[in-house]
């Protein structure tokens, strides 16, 4: 079983932008939850991000054991639209206003 993180950028390999362009939100809203402020509270194991600018999907690998369908429903759907995907990446520059991935928020 993979134990790092899954980032999967919102581009694919040769560059183009996927859409619809809410995505990530719409694959990160099956497995989010209301709060009781009323809110839209994302899952810690999947979750939007923007990383140096970029907006991106994270997967954390505990989602594998927790929800083998949507984690395999998550690469299948990476694959079949040519994501760029990558493991445990970070941001090269923490100082910057973006954020990376250690610090992306999970109940925006």
């Amino acid at each position: 079983m993979n134990k790092e993180k899954l980032v999967i950028d919102g581009i694919r390999m040769d560059g183009s932008r996927l859409r619809p362009g809410d995505w990530i939100e719409r694959i990160s809203s099956m497995v989010a939850e209301f709060g009781p402020d009323h809110r839209l509270h994302y899952s810690t194991n999947v979750h939007p991000c923007v990383i140096e600018g970029q907006k991106c999907l994270v997967v954390e690998p505990e989602l594998e054991e927790k929800n083998r369908e949507l984690y395999e429903y998550i690469l299948h759907f990476a694959r079949h639209n040519d994501l760029v995907v990558h493991l445990n990446e970070e941001a090269p520059d923490s100082t910057s206003k973006e954020k990376n991935l250690s610090e992306c928020a999970v109940g925006l």
